[in-house]
């Protein structure tokens, strides 16, 4: 067990005081596991509660309890010892800077969407002045599945990305992740493919240069590609859809 590092989620209906310690071992259980080395609140907005084995998505309801409150419930955990850290994901700076002048336990990480088009230099650099770890969950901004879900431009296809990778003898999605990695970002690329996976580990024998940084850094087009789901169109078909598209 300790040679893995084990993170896990409390999902937006399950934001409850009394519900997150059962969520989380909910989850534990699941897993076969005594301890997550990281939680996290997956998402900054509270949903009714709707059941651990039926989590809420569709006809979703927003619930009434704080997030200061739900983070309480998360520094219990760490007191118990059923999470040795505790973090956030999809935090805006202001709602982090808000939890970070109450915590008693500081949050540990914010794993937010984050990538060349998408670059959030604000955001990170708060969190690496606080010493909030920050992880990239789309870290090539989605690539081909998000360009056919959402129509979005793919960083993977950018010839600035395509040029520096020729340069290196390196694959553009090596690129996109060291660049995330030289600015002190985390990584979590996801594939299936073996040859991938492999790529994917494979950023350690190269760096880019100040101008390749730089060069890279002009295709920020500070736009979120997917906040990964995105939760406007969860509220549908329930009374707190306040737009044709959801909420």
């Amino acid at each position: 067990r300790q040679d893995l590092f084990i993170t896990g989620k409390l999902w937006n209906s399950d934001h409850d005081v009394e519900i997150v310690p059962q969520a989380c071992d909910h989850s534990l259980k699941n897993l076969q596991l005594d301890y997550f080395d990281l939680y996290l609140i997956h998402f900054p907005v509270a949903w009714k509660h709707t059941g651990l084995d039926t989590p809420s998505w569709g006809a979703s309801e927003l619930g009434d309890t704080p997030l200061i409150d739900t983070w309480r419930a998360m520094e219990r955990l760490v007191d118990e010892s059923k999470c040795r850290s505790i973090g956030v994901s999809n935090y805006p700076l202001m709602l982090l800077h808000d939890l970070t002048t109450q915590a008693r336990i500081q949050p540990a990480c914010n794993q937010i969407e984050v990538h060349a088009f998408y670059q959030r230099e604000s955001l990170v650099n708060y969190c690496l002045s606080r010493n909030i770890g920050v992880t990239a969950h789309t870290p090539l901004g989605g690539g081909a599945a998000n360009q056919e879900a959402w129509k979005t431009p793919n960083p993977l296809h950018d010839p600035v990305v395509a040029k520096i990778a020729d340069t290196h003898n390196k694959s553009p999605a090596q690129v996109l992740l060291r660049f995330l990695l030289q600015r002190g970002i985390a990584v979590l690329p996801k594939s299936v493919k073996a040859e991938r996976i492999a790529q994917n580990i494979g950023l350690f024998d190269f760096s880019l240069s100040d101008n390749e940084m730089k060069e890279i850094g002009t295709l920020d087009k500070y736009v979120s590609y997917k906040t990964n789901p995105n939760p406007l169109a969860s509220f549908l078909g329930a009374k707190d859809a306040f737009s044709p598209q959801g909420t």
